[in-house]
């Protein structure tokens, strides 16, 4: 995959820089981190989507395929695979664009279920207000 390449129908939607802060002792990024950054991408997608706040109630499926080093570039891509009455499942992919090179490495993918909330944070339809 090239740095202009992106996984079919999905879209860059989280882009960062693995630091010495997000490694663990033996120099790979915690795959807390990585699941952070795709937590974060799926709620950019999700709230767009549904046009106000949404809420994480699950992180399926997370598959790690690869570690990510210190100074990879991570990318988060996201689809909207399903939407449900209140839901929406966001499908993730991963890519570690490899420190001071253009290797690109597919590196975790998951879904995350979003919720979407109202203000008082009761769940809403996803189509409806986000008041």
């Amino acid at each position: 995959m090239t740095e202009t390449n992106t996984p079919p129908g999905m879209e860059l939607t989280l882009r960062t820089l693995a630091m010495p802060a997000d490694a663990n002792a033996s120099g790979d990024i915690f795959g807390g981190w990585v699941m952070s950054q795709m937590d974060l991408a799926a709620a950019v997608r999700a709230n767009e989507r549904c046009n106000g706040r949404t809420v994480t109630v699950a992180a399926n499926e997370i598959i790690f395929k690869q570690p990510v080093h210190v100074g990879d570039t991570l990318c988060v891509y996201t689809e909207v695979e399903k939407v449900g009455r209140t839901s929406i499942v966001i499908r993730l992919e991963t890519w570690a664009r490899r420190a001071l090179s253009s290797q690109r490495d597919k590196v975790t993918e998951a879904r995350f279920t979003m919720v979407a909330v109202d203000s008082d944070g009761r769940p809403r339809p996803v189509d409806g207000p986000a008041a």
